[in-house]
């Protein structure tokens, strides 16, 4: 896919799909008002249904939902746009309030995240998860796949997994999440096996190059901790360079090391650089070489043409923060756009 420019729409929790995972109208108009970006990343998908995070997540594991995906890639496409879907299990950062039965959150190791869930009972602990049996894990993988066959279905352009955030194919990565002693755990190779298979499985089932990756080594949002994250993550390209992938995508947020020099020299694949860039520092990063393509998203949620403003030196519209994750459209769907 040959994109028409280097401003990629980060995939972002808005929380507006139904309460059974359904992406809604509002939805189509949203990402439709978006489409000028050379990609859009959509907001995390759930592959299965333990693998919600929050109330107003959407999924790929149903009729119903695909159904809504493709009202919603239809309008992407009718105004000229490209969307991956992302697939996001949440792993331990969920919470039984949400899950099928009310089950306990599932995680390669029963390690319990400091920090508070929002459920609808309001903000608690978050729970001790379950650890998966090996069997488990293999059907996690199968479900990746499942889900990404659903999204090509849904007419999305592209899958990417998302390994990042400390959701649960970074706590398979990470030494302070994974402490099993199968196949899946142990030396960095064996935890990274998880990610490495799942995106095997995940193109085999969508295609070659229509799957990318996002990785966000030393963030510690959710809890998430790892002895080495240059080295883990190191591994991880190396034993994925040779796949069909579409794309790695990094997020950065200020890390203390340089993971675009330490990790760009190991990939030939289109790289993917956001969290936090500012304009000016994207068009720095760019010059050098140091990525493909800028990762924009507070920018992208208060500026649907935020490549036409960028080309013109155009000011942008501030978002409205209070918005971010509530129902409705107001703060959603109402930004102007330029000469509005």
């Amino acid at each position: 896919m040959r994109l028409p420019n280097r401003v990629i729409m980060a995939p972002m929790t808005r929380q507006r799909a139904d309460a059974n995972g359904v992406p809604t109208p509002e939805m189509a108009v949203y990402y439709a008002q978006r489409a000028g970006a050379g990609l859009i990343v959509s907001e995390g998908i759930a592959p299965e249904a333990m693998g919600r995070a929050h109330l107003g997540m959407p999924g790929l594991f149903n009729d119903a939902q695909v159904a809504g995906w493709k009202t919603l890639t239809a309008a992407v496409h009718a105004a000229g746009g490209r969307i991956f879907a992302q697939l996001m299990h949440a792993g331990r950062i969920s919470y039984p309030d949400i899950l099928p039965g009310g089950a306990l959150p599932v995680a390669p190791s029963a390690v319990q995240p400091a920090g508070f869930s929002r459920s609808g009972g309001g903000k608690q602990p978050f729970v001790t998860p379950r650890a998966l049996e090996t069997a488990e894990v293999r059907a996690l993988i199968a479900a990746y796949a499942e889900a990404s066959a659903r999204a090509i279905t849904a007419g999305f352009d592209g899958v990417e997994l998302h390994s990042a955030s400390g959701y649960l194919p970074m706590q398979f990565l990470s030494s302070g999440t994974n402490r099993r002693s199968d196949e899946y755990g142990g030396s960095v190779e064996a935890r990274c096996r998880f990610v490495v298979e799942a995106l095997a499985a995940m193109i085999d089932a969508a295609g070659a190059g229509r799957v990318g990756i996002k990785i966000s080594p030393e963030i510690k949002f959710n809890d998430i901790n790892d002895d080495k994250p240059g080295e883990t993550h190191s591994v991880l390209l190396r034993a994925i360079e040779g796949m069909d992938l579409a794309y790695w995508h990094i997020a950065l947020f200020n890390t203390p090391t340089n993971y675009l020099d330490l990790l760009r020299p190991l990939s030939r694949k289109p790289s993917f650089a956001g969290g936090g860039l500012g304009c000016a520092l994207a068009q720095t990063m760019l010059a050098r070489g140091c990525a493909d393509a800028a990762v924009f998203g507070v920018l992208y949620v208060a500026n649907p043409d935020l490549p036409e403003r960028l080309r013109l030196g155009a000011p942008f519209n501030p978002p409205d923060r209070s918005t971010f994750y509530s129902p409705g459209s107001k703060g959603y769907t109402d930004y102007p756009l330029i000469g509005a």
